[in-house]
């Protein structure tokens, strides 16, 4: 099991959303490093933080389940998506999404400012000067260490 960090702006689509739908694609990814992430790397059955960015307070806000293997992100091509790609096609896609589960929402985000203040958490690549990157891997010594500042046990 490998374990994830996955970034989304709370205003687009939030933890509480996927509390409501129980099961959503995580579409919209437009790096190919993320990709190659979600294409060689996720697997069935990862778990990953919900991160909520672009907002007042960022943070880890809950927990989710990846649930599919990765496959083509057909917001791509659809010219009335906002992640429209003209170079992605059906026969030949270039993004890809999978199916992530909601697990749980925490009591308290785990807030940027205190992931900041864990010098245990120093080379987390979401703390990483220029990591914009909307999906990371977590090592499970890292993911283990956010459990606790949430106060959700290992």
């Amino acid at each position: 099991m490998k374990y994830w960090l996955m970034k989304n702006e709370p205003e687009d689509f939030s933890i509480d959303d996927l509390e409501k739908v129980g099961v959503e694609h995580w579409d919209g990814i437009r790096n190919y490093q993320v990709r190659n992430f979600m294409r060689d790397e996720m697997s069935v059955g990862d778990l990953a933080f919900f991160y909520h960015s672009n907002c007042k307070v960022p943070g880890i806000v809950g927990m989710m389940e990846i649930v599919s293997e990765a496959y083509p992100d057909h917001t791509a091509w659809d010219p009335d998506e906002h992640y429209y790609d003209p170079r992605s096609k059906p026969e030949s896609p270039v993004w890809l999404m999978v199916d992530v589960r909601y697990l749980r929402t925490f009591s308290s985000p785990v807030t940027l400012k205190a992931l900041r203040a864990c010098p245990e958490l120093a080379d987390m690549r979401i703390l990483q000067r220029g990591n914009r990157l909307s999906v990371t891997p977590l090592s499970p010594e890292h993911w283990n260490f956010i459990l606790g500042l949430a106060g959700e046990g290992a």
